[in-house]
């Protein structure tokens, strides 16, 4: 039997067994845990990690955590990075990191308005509170692609208030997050517009890996990657109890009516399963959707037009419909 090999081995070897031979590795996350992480914890939850020879430690980042850098001293094998445009700026600064999968086919970032505003365009209206990364990322590319201006932003501090006492102002957040939090504290429901429907074509939480764990032992990182994408197809389809139970474990703000509404809104967003995860299965990439996106993020002035952007990334370990019979 091969090691790492996901099919049917849950059913084959018992657990006891199997663990004699478990390698252990560490996954580092980028920020608490929750639901966007979900997945990865199924994983570990339901054995899936164990059935292909991995013995699967789940690092929570957060604001006072880097497990990128972490990554890079090989203290950790595996990180979940951010967007693709975080990957282009490895490359810009020539680190050897690889995402190998996008969990995420959209970006999560969203703006929130209030319920007046009902189309993108009337945000152009809107003072928009944005932070300084959003500032100097997305927000450039509104800028470049669809005329929003430097002067309507306000800087954005994390607290919701300003937004909440002003009618005519928007604000930046994540689908999962703040539209959940605006409309408990502040009684109304917000319109929400995810910056991927309007034409941000990065992906999101991706899985990265070291060029030289890729050319040490792509055996194992195979292993990862499918074990990863089906424990994405059984927390999204199937009994995520264990799995939403590590979660509440690791992250004491976390609860449960936060996490079903993280799920809703991947499962009706298509956060996680939608455009090319169709045809490919939950993972997919492809050079076209990057180029996109590389040739947006030089044309809006975020980062150079002569990168290597396709060093950013490989094709190698995704695209191969692992786990989509699972799919209801």
């Amino acid at each position: 039997m091969n090691k790492f090999a996901l099919t049917s081995a849950l059913a084959v070897l018992p657990f006891a067994a199997m663990a004699e031979e478990l390698t252990p590795v560490t996954f580092g996350t980028n920020w608490l845990a929750q639901a966007e992480h979900g997945g990865f914890y199924q994983s570990v939850a339901d054995g899936t990690y164990a059935a292909c020879g991995l013995d699967v430690t789940i690092v929570s980042g957060g604001p006072q955590v880097n497990n990128r850098a972490l990554l890079l001293a090989d203290r950790i094998q595996y990180h979940m990075g951010g967007d693709m445009l975080q990957a282009f700026n490895a490359v810009a600064e020539d680190i050897p990191v690889v995402a190998v999968a996008a969990i995420f086919q959209k970006h999560p970032q969203v703006i929130v308005a209030h319920p007046d505003v009902t189309s993108w365009e009337e945000l152009k209206d809107k003072t928009l509170l944005i932070g300084d990364n959003g500032y100097s990322s997305y927000y450039q590319w509104m800028i470049a692609e669809h005329g929003f201006t430097v002067e309507q932003r306000q800087p954005y501090t994390f607290n919701p208030a300003p937004f909440i006492a002003n009618t005519d102002a928007a604000m930046q957040g994540y689908l999962s997050s703040e539209p959940y939090l605006i409309e408990k504290e502040a009684g109304f429901k917000p319109n929400v517009f995810l910056i991927a429907d309007n034409g941000y074509s990065s992906y999101a939480t991706t899985i990265e890996v070291m060029q030289a764990t890729i050319d040490e032992n792509p055996a194992q990182v195979e292993c990862f990657v499918d074990a990863s994408l089906t424990g994405w197809y059984n927390y999204l389809y199937g009994d995520s109890a264990a799995a939403d139970a590590m979660i509440l474990e690791a992250n004491a703000d976390m609860t449960q009516d936060k996490i079903e509404f993280a799920k809703n809104m991947m499962r009706d967003e298509g956060i996680v399963d939608s455009g090319k995860t169709l045809d490919l299965g939950i993972g997919a990439m492809s050079d076209e959707i990057i180029g996109d996106f590389y040739q947006k993020m030089v044309d809006a002035g975020v980062i150079a037009g002569d990168l290597d952007w396709k060093a950013a990334y490989t094709l190698d370990f995704t695209n191969k419909k692992v786990g989509m019979d699972i799919k209801p």
